[in-house]
C-alpha cells in the first residue's frame, strides 16, 4: 500500500498472511461467501482490495454508501476469524523519510522475508519443520523481488542469511486467489491507521 514516489504520501507498507496450505481453503470459503453477498450472479469475479473499496471504484461505485463499504472492509478482514489453527499476520510500515536515500520496497521487503524466516525457524525449534514459500501479487516488481530473494539466501542480509524458504518468491494475478486479496486488506489497513490515523480496519486484525 502506498506509492513509493508519491511526495503527498509519507508512508510505504507492505504486509502479508502467513498460512498452513489446508487453511487457504477456509480463508477462501469466506471471503467467497462475502462476495456473494455483493456480487451473487458472478461472486468469483469480485476482488477485495481496499484502495478500489473505500474509495469506491470498479465495481466498488455501485455501492453508493461509503459507510457499507467501510463495513464491507471490515467483514473482509474478519473472514480471518474462520481460520483453523496457527496463523499469523506480518507487516510493515516504512516511514519513508526515515530512510532517505534508500528504495522503500526493497527495506520492506528485507525486513519481511527475514521474519517470515525466523517466525518459520522458531517453529523449527518446536518440532515443526516446514518450508515457507512467498507469493506476492503480480507487479512490475516481480524480476527484482527475486533476485533480491535469491541473493538473501545466497550471501545473507543485514541480519544473517535465509535458511527456511523452498524457493524464491513466487507471482501470481490476484484476481485468482483469495489470500493475496486479504494480504492486500492487510496493508491497506496499516496504511489507513498510519497514513491517514483512521484505525477502524486495523482494530479488526489488532
Amino acid at each position: 500500500a502506498g506509492t513509493v514516489a508519491a511526495t503527498d504520501q509519507r508512508h510505504f507498507v507492505l504486509s502479508g498472511i502467513c498460512l498452513f496450505e489446508r487453511q487457504v481453503h477456509y480463508l477462501s470459503s469466506a471471503l467467497d461467501r462475502l462476495a456473494t453477498e455483493f456480487y451473487p450472479e458472478e461472486p468469483d469475479r469480485l476482488e477485495f482490495h481496499g484502495s478500489h473499496m473505500l474509495p469506491g471504484k470498479g465495481f466498488w461505485r455501485s455501492i453508493k454508501d461509503k459507510s457499507a463499504r467501510r463495513t464491507a472492509i471490515c467483514d473482509a478482514l474478519a473472514a480471518s476469524d474462520d481460520l483453523k489453527g496457527h496463523w499469523a499476520l506480518f507487516g510493515v510500515v516504512v516511514e519513508k523519510a526515515a530512510i532517505a536515500g534508500q528504495d522503500p520496497v526493497e527495506f520492506a521487503f528485507e525486513q519481511i522475508v527475514s521474519r517470515f524466516d525466523t517466525f518459520l525457524k522458531r517453529q523449527f525449534h518446536k518440532g515443526n519443520p516446514q518450508r515457507g514459500l512467498i507469493i506476492l501479487d503480480k507487479s512490475t516488481l516481480e524480476t527484482r523481488l527475486q533476485s533480491l530473494a535469491r541473493d538473501f539466501r545466497k550471501n545473507g542480509h543485514r541480519w544473517g542469511v535465509l535458511s527456511n524458504l523452498a524457493d524464491v518468491p513466487m507471482f501470481v494475478d490476484s484476481g485468482a486467489t483469495r489470500a493475496v486479496q486479504f494480504a492486500d486488506l492487510v496493508s491497506y489497513s496499516l496504511w489507513q491507521r498510519f497514513e491517514h490515523g483512521d484505525s477502524a480496519f486495523f482494530d479488526v486484525i489488532r
